[in-house]
């Protein structure tokens, strides 16, 4: 049997969002560990982020992740990463996450200001109770720490939003 070639498949368009409070905080979830996970099981520390529909626009898939991801509403975009960054999946996981139609994602990082009261926050009925939970837990961290809490083959993308939006830490 010939071994397929996922070099050939296409990185999945998504979009990140870097979630800052206003003391320069980022908004870090708990991934649930679900062994039927697209990205593979385990219980890793990241920030929102998912694909990008046809025909929507960066900012607007952006909100429509944190909703769908922690319920939130109150935020505004206050930067972006001018270039799009890669990562790969794993070996393990080529040609069954994301029913294997891609090699990794290509992301969008977008920075945000949470302007809501914290109660507004709710990862047991995001979206407004529409959709599936995808964290256990949640808290604000500071943006350098965030590259040691990804999972590792994620760490190269987490490293850049670090470094790319290190200006609007606190």
């Amino acid at each position: 049997m010939a071994k397929k070639d996922f070099s050939k498949l296409p990185y999945r368009p998504c979009v990140g969002v870097t979630l800052f409070n206003k003391g320069g905080l980022v908004w870090v979830g708990r991934r649930i560990d679900a062994p039927g996970e697209a990205e593979g099981p385990g219980a890793w520390w990241q920030m929102p982020q998912g694909g990008v529909d046809e025909g929507e626009e960066l900012y607007d898939a952006a909100l429509r992740e944190l909703y769908e991801e922690t319920n939130i509403r109150s935020a505004r975009k206050i930067g972006e990463l001018k270039d799009w960054l890669f990562y790969d999946l794993p070996p393990e996981l080529l040609g069954k996450a994301w029913g294997g139609r891609y090699r990794g994602q290509r992301q969008k990082w977008l920075a945000l200001r949470f302007e809501g009261k914290e109660s507004e926050i709710d990862i047991h009925h995001p979206g407004g109770g529409k959709h599936k939970p995808e964290f256990m837990d949640w808290r604000w961290e500071r943006l350098e720490r965030l590259p040691e809490l990804i999972v590792p083959f994620k760490r190269v993308v987490y490293e850049e939003v670090a470094k790319g939006f290190a200006k609007l830490a606190g």
